[in-house]
């Protein structure tokens, strides 16, 4: 039997199946080259980082820097890319770059439960508004009859709604575990990766530090000519402030006149 007569015989309710199975095909098609990115040389980034803080974290830092487009990379260089020596600033990088990456790695989750429950749901209301088509102007009186040879055949086109539901929640549950595992898998390698990474940071702190140049700064030279002359005009303005007018001599003061 053609698909498109096997559609169309199944009712009203194929459309909205139809569109539920081209939202998760779409998902799971975006979610399998993202997983297929992400795991490629994820153990080689790790130990290679690793490896190198061991002896120098500002090669380690590097290599995590380069390797921020894959999310591994972005964990590792969260607590590398602070100079300060700190283990709680160090930790509390780690976790809150671990919850945006792993947020991430769950999208999409939503929709694919969205499909799982809806699609059976759908499948089902077609199946009913089927046997109701078929059944609807049958009675009691028909049985037996003519009029009785076609039901089978209208029960028989209003399941094709339910096994078309159940295909689509079928296989898209079958992605949706697969992609559950693999989050589960990456929440191990952060996990283990942190916790050695901190390790090694607790027993060698970095020492680097970079000393960026600030645009604004003067030379030392006119910086001290500058405040030198600053303080001449504080000075000369303070003398101005504090000194007090002589009194006039008593000979230019006006004599009294009896009145």
């Amino acid at each position: 039997m053609d698909i498109l007569d096997l559609f169309k015989k199944g009712g009203p309710a194929m459309w909205p199946l139809l569109a539920l199975s081209i939202l998760s095909l779409s998902v799971i098609f975006e979610r399998l080259w993202f997983w297929l990115r992400i795991l490629n040389q994820e153990k080689q980034i790790v130990e290679r980082i690793l490896d190198a803080a061991q002896t120098d974290w500002g090669t380690a830092r590097e290599l995590a820097k380069r390797r921020t487009d894959r999310p591994i990379g972005r964990f590792l260089y969260a607590p590398l890319r602070f100079l300060k020596n700190d283990p709680e600033t160090f930790r509390l990088a780690l976790e809150a770059t671990a919850e945006d990456e792993l947020a991430e790695m769950r999208r999409g989750e939503k929709m694919l439960e969205a499909v799982i429950a809806l699609a059976p749901l759908l499948g089902l209301l077609g199946t009913v508004l089927g046997l109701i088509r078929s059944l609807g102007d049958l009675r009691i009186g028909d049985l037996g009859t003519e009029a009785t040879a076609n039901v089978p055949a209208g029960i028989g086109q209003a399941l094709i709604s339910t096994a078309f539901g159940l295909i689509v929640a079928t296989s898209t549950l079958v992605f949706y575990r697969l992609f559950q595992g693999l989050v589960v898998n990456q929440i191990k390698i952060f996990h283990k990766a942190g916790n050695e990474l901190e390790l090694l940071y607790r027993l060698s702190p970095p020492n680097y530090t970079e000393v960026t140049p600030d645009p604004l700064a003067l030379p030392q030279s006119i910086f001290r000519d500058s405040q030198d002359s600053a303080n001449s005009q504080r000075r000369k303005g303070r003398g101005r402030l504090t000194e007090t007018p002589e009194p006039p001599p008593e000979s230019d003061l006006p004599e009294p006149t009896d009145s």
